[in-house]
């Protein structure tokens, strides 16, 4: 089996990693693409994660950062973060997300009840951030526990997650609604720029992301490059609007049977 792709995420915050520049470069070297996402709490980490001349030279394939709140107070509510400083530490992210010049993308969560109403807000992000891409999603509920209290009720349905990426759009002339993965209540917003002859290319081109990165390195950073380089043309069932709404045609659907009775709060 060979190993495509490589995800770091999920628990834990990977760019406190001592050697992640070291380590997305081997992958890399493997043809292995990257997937980082940070939890927007490590400003001075994202820089660090910026190319360097030195003996490790690493771009991400994609670099995703995570923006579960417009606002300071829903930003404690839901993340809990661990520092007194954590929403100057969380514009400092965006700021240095910026900076970056490669692909990147802005993670939105949405818990109703918590962040839902907060899109004016979430607009301001934006332009501090200027990503890439905006992946809007809602939240998923992973049964009872005591580290949450979060019910069936504060998962949004779809069509909800349409509407508040709809009006979120309205407020971003840069960016426009591009794809949608109904099945998994997720959505995408592009900035324009990935949409050339009238056709979007929000997908990678893994084999050019990496070809790029071997030029990269051969010229000690001399030759760069940007998100633009290394993306591919979207498929149709992904684009939003299409019939399959984000379901690939070559996958086989299963639909779960179920007598028990729907929860009508959550999707």
């Amino acid at each position: 089996m060979q190993i495509r792709h490589c995800a770091l995420s999920l628990v834990g915050e990977p760019i406190m990693y001592p050697h992640i520049n070291e380590l997305i470069d081997l992958l890399h070297a493997k043809k292995i693409s990257s997937f980082l996402v940070t939890n927007a709490q490590f400003p001075d980490e994202i820089r660090v994660l910026q190319p360097v001349t030195q003996l490790y030279i690493a771009y991400e394939t994609q670099l995703y950062v995570s923006v579960d709140a417009g606002t300071k107070e829903s930003l404690k509510k839901i993340d809990r973060p661990l520092f007194r400083d954590f929403w100057e530490r969380y514009l400092d992210s965006l700021r240095a997300l910026k900076a970056k010049g490669q692909r990147t993308v802005y993670r939105l969560t949405l818990v109703k009840g918590y962040n839902t109403e907060e899109i004016e807000q979430y607009a301001k992000l934006v332009e501090l951030g200027d990503p890439d891409f905006i992946e809007v999603k809602g939240v998923t509920y992973c049964g009872d526990s005591d580290a949450s209290n979060l019910t069936m009720a504060n998962v949004p349905w779809h069509e909800e997650v349409v509407t508040f990426v709809r009006l979120l759009c309205e407020r971003l002339p840069q960016f426009d609604l591009a794809c949608e993965h109904e099945h998994s209540n997720c959505l995408l917003l592009a900035n324009t720029k990935f949409r050339i002859d009238d056709k979007w290319h929000t997908w990678i081109d893994y084999e050019k992301f990496h070809e790029c990165v071997a030029r990269h390195k051969a010229t000690s950073g001399a030759e760069t490059f940007t998100s633009l380089d290394y993306m591919a043309v979207t498929p149709d069932w992904a684009v939003i609007g299409s019939n399959e709404r984000g379901f690939d045609p070559i996958d086989t659907r299963w639909y779960r049977k179920s007598t028990a009775k729907k929860n009508l709060s959550g999707c």
